[in-house]
């Protein structure tokens, strides 16, 4: 990327304070304009990309951000700065000029992200205007200087047809996949970090008949189904006073009395699993999440963790949960690649708990075909026309 002088980012910057927070390419370009420089139409763009990722975006991490593929950008020291493009870290080729370019960097995105990050708050977590998701920490916390780990926001589009050309699931399963979601089951869709979880959970939305209307609920817009009735709604984090946050409880609250046929959890990570489950046992079939979790057989552990948080006893979470969810859907990755590894149904245990047991496993390769268990011809029965 084009390095910007920074007697010109100083000049640029001064003509826009008075301007947008968030000044978009065409205020950028006219104030470089307006600094007397000459400039051609390339070399214009070239710095106005390089202005806004100084002023707005990640610096020297924009460039690693937009590259194709790329889930996360680590930055462990100025010379330290590693990427992830989904098969592993590789170290970047990156440098800052210091320790305090690294400080001065995860300060700017804090702000931008609405939050303060400084020696009376040393770690912070935000969302970027993007929708990339930042953790970043300074000294103390950090006593070799200031860490930024960056995590993008990458909008799942994929229908499953594509899904399947790609490997994510065996052939077989797909009218299996195509009942579940048209005969309106509640499903859970599992998995641990970068599996896919919300590219399926898109795939699958996708599926939903369009005289539906479907109300999503995420901390950031990531799910951008093929669907002409989807409503999005977005939490928002508290402001440096502290104010004016709305969290996923709250939107799935609200969610309920904006008439949905279809209520998209993104991803359930803390109390508002309670309205979750609520908000399934209460007549609104065919209802999606996604759920961080090791495996099927954990989903049971996962969620007593979860319901803790908002309060909800152990057997209170295994019968609220034995009625609202039918099916559970896991995904793994190795090697890069993403997969459906197990189909698992939700129901009661005999001791009274909350039971998942897999029907279905497959490993990812057309080498070895799926897996079937007990149960699962009663779930092809139930959900498959």
């Amino acid at each position: 990327m084009t390095a910007v002088d920074p007697t010109l980012l100083a000049d640029v910057r001064s003509r826009l304070s008075s301007g947008p927070d968030l000044p978009d390419d065409t205020a950028l370009a006219q104030a470089l304009r307006a600094s007397g420089r000459l400039l051609g139409s390339e070399a214009l763009a070239d710095l106005t990309r390089a202005a806004r990722a100084e002023l707005t975006g990640a610096g020297p991490l924009q460039e690693l951000l937009e590259s194709p593929g790329v889930t996360d950008v680590l930055v462990n020291g100025p010379h330290d700065v590693w990427v992830d493009h989904g098969d592993g870290l590789r170290r970047a080729g990156t440098r800052f000029a210091g320790p305090s370019a690294v400080r001065a960097l995860a300060v700017r995105m804090a702000a931008l992200g609405g939050q303060r990050l400084d020696d009376a708050s040393p770690v912070v977590d935000a969302r970027l205007p993007d929708g990339t998701r930042l953790h970043a920490a300074v000294e103390p916390v950090a006593p070799h200087g200031a860490v930024i780990a960056l995590r993008v926001l990458r909008q799942a589009s994929l229908d499953l047809p594509a899904l399947i050309r790609g490997g994510a699931a065996p052939a077989a399963w797909v009218p299996v996949l195509d009942g579940l979601v048209r005969g309106r089951a509640n499903l859970l869709v599992t998995g641990g970090t970068g599996t896919g979880k919300t590219t399926l959970l898109a795939a699958l939305v996708g599926l939903v008949g369009d005289d539906e209307r479907i109300i999503t609920v995420e901390e950031a817009r990531e799910l951008a189904p093929v669907h002409p009735h989807v409503v999005a709604l977005a939490a928002r984090r508290p402001n440096v006073e502290g104010v004016g946050e709305v969290t996923l409880s709250d939107l799935v609250r609200g969610a309920l009395r904006m008439r949905p046929d279809r209520i998209v959890l993104g991803e359930c990570r803390g109390a508002e699993v309670r309205e979750l489950l609520l908000a399934l046992n209460t007549g609104h079939d065919g209802g999606m999440a996604t759920v961080h979790a090791n495996a099927a057989e954990h989903v049971p552990a996962r969620l007593e963790a979860l319901a803790a948080l908002a309060g909800m006893p152990r057997a209170a979470v295994a019968a609220q949960a034995a009625a609202a969810l039918d099916v559970v859907l896991h995904l793994r990755r190795r090697a890069g690649v993403r997969y459906l590894a197990q189909i698992a149904t939700v129901g009661a245990a005999p001791s009274g708990g909350l039971a998942v047991r897999p029907v279905a496993t497959w490993d990812g390769t057309c080498a070895d075909g799926p897996r079937y268990a007990a149960g699962w011809d009663d779930l092809v029965d139930r959900w498959v026309p």
